[in-house]
């Protein structure tokens, strides 16, 4: 059988090599077949194979893993790109992996169900011909046939229902969608999301959704969002933040809590610069909840225009928004010497624009001193510069780094590890901390524990 020089090539690994091609489903008709329902009697005749190479260097035998689309989200992002499929092999730690599902022609249902597939999934053996097959040679070293893996792709999510596709100047396409998630010890919970394409993996705003009625049951949230699509969820802006990376950037805001306990008492509004608003969760909790004066910084006027129509942003005479290059108005506000840049914190939610280094954050040129140092410019004497960080899974020396650069401008450096695997958060100072970092007195403290959770108690100094 003449096979096509594409695929003749997959015989070895080459870096970064992306693949994808239609091959009759060996699940057709089988009681493993997780795609029923797409195309027809039986699931569709035929799959969407998708394999993409390592772009780090491989050892002499490299390691092959496959994946079967969860069902219903062959179109989503996460699957169907590169950028998605790129997240999904740099957390694998394989040479190379292979997705299997639906060609992207195939139907979804408006509303999908992401219940889990019990384990080991049955579909295995029906697909490991196919997945030795498109294994490199150099896995068949000392003629062993390798273990190919069926990985499974998790998360929190229940049922998941698209809302709106928009596209923006900057950060290209993004995706509106409403989610149940399952929030175990605690009730399962409907929310809002935004995604954008070039980082698919990367959730950008969550806020929760209020109802018109309570819904406890899992049938009860997926009927929830199936009528969604009504105006029946309406975003809850402003109030406790849902992510936990957001949590510990605001708990951040207590290393200098006495200051800003001073600045409540003496009748003047402590100021925050948010660069990167995206859905306006941030702002928003630090405008309502803790009452600052903030002005946020958005690269992409179409994500504010996502943000006020879709997640319950709301500007007012404490909540500013421009539409900018929050990096470079940091440096431009330093150079100039506004009167009006001496905030409390300049908290930074920005990532990398270079999907090719996997989800990271924040982008390579905010951490250069330069522009470290114009945002201690911009800083009350007292204030504090608050980093979300996501390491590139790429470059293991980049968090210490960026720890060493923040050493050279600022006095004390802290730290907290959100817990997730995935975000750390970094609290830089302008003056040294003398006093306790998380005593329980003052209005100030209040309020931000009602906002930050318990993160406030895993802040250490770095």
């Amino acid at each position: 059988m003449a096979v096509s020089p594409e695929l003749e090539g997959l015989r070895c690994i080459a870096p970064s090599r992306f693949v994808s091609f239609s091959f009759p489903n060996p699940l057709l008709r089988d009681a493993s077949n997780p795609y029923w329902d797409c195309g027809g009697d039986g699931g569709g005749e035929f799959l969407r194979v998708a394999v993409l190479d390592s772009p780090h260097p491989v050892p002499p035998t490299p390691c092959t893993a496959a994946m079967l689309v969860p069902a219903g989200r062959h179109r989503d992002w996460i699957f169907s790109i590169r950028a998605g499929h790129l997240h999904l092999l740099l957390s694998s730690q394989f040479s190379r992996l292979i997705l299997l599902g639906p060609e992207l022609s195939a139907p979804s249902p408006r509303v999908i169900s992401c219940a889990a597939r019990p384990e080991p999934d049955p579909a295995h053996g029906r697909v490991l011909p196919l997945l030795l097959a498109l294994c490199p040679s150099a896995a068949f070293r000392d003629n062993i046939i390798p273990d190919v893996p069926l990985l499974s792709f998790q998360d929190d999510l229940l049922g998941l229902a698209p809302v709106k596709v928009v596209a923006g100047p900057v950060v290209g396409e993004m995706i509106i969608e409403d989610v149940a998630v399952d929030c175990a010890p605690d009730p399962a919970e409907l929310r809002r999301r935004l995604r954008f394409k070039r980082m698919p993996c990367l959730v950008q705003t969550q806020v929760r959704l209020a109802c018109q009625s309570p819904h406890t049951s899992v049938t009860s949230l997926l009927e929830a969002l199936e009528e969604g699509s009504g105006g029946s969820l309406l975003p809850q802006a402003g109030g406790s933040l849902v992510q936990p990376y957001l949590q510990a950037m605001v708990a951040g805001l207590a290393v200098i809590a006495p200051s800003i306990e001073k600045s409540i008492q003496s009748g003047v509004r402590p100021r925050c610069f948010c660069a990167g608003v995206g859905g306006g969760s941030l702002p928003m909790s630090i405008r309502v909840g803790l009452q600052f004066n903030v002005l946020g910084i958005e690269a992409d006027s179409a994500v504010l225009d996502v943000a006020r129509n879709y997640f319950g942003l709301v500007e007012d005479e404490l909540l500013y928004i421009r539409v900018g290059d929050a990096i470079q108005m940091i440096q431009d506000s330093a150079r100039q010497g506004e009167p009006d840049m001496n905030f409390s914190a300049v908290m930074v939610d920005l990532d990398s624009s270079d999907a090719m280094c996997g989800v990271s954050a924040p982008p390579l040129e905010m951490i250069h001193a330069n522009v470290l140092l114009a945002a201690r410019t911009i800083l009350h004497h007292q204030g504090v510069l608050i980093l979300n960080v996501i390491p590139p899974p790429s470059d293991g020396s980049f968090y210490k780094s960026l720890i060493d650069v923040l050493h050279q401008v600022f006095s004390e450096v802290y730290e907290i590890d959100v817990g997730n695997g995935e975000n750390y958060v970094l609290i830089a100072t302008v003056s040294p901390i003398v006093t306790s970092l998380t005593g329980n007195s003052g209005y100030f403290l209040t309020e931000l524990r009602k906002l930050s959770g318990d993160f406030l108690e895993h802040i250490r100094k770095v």
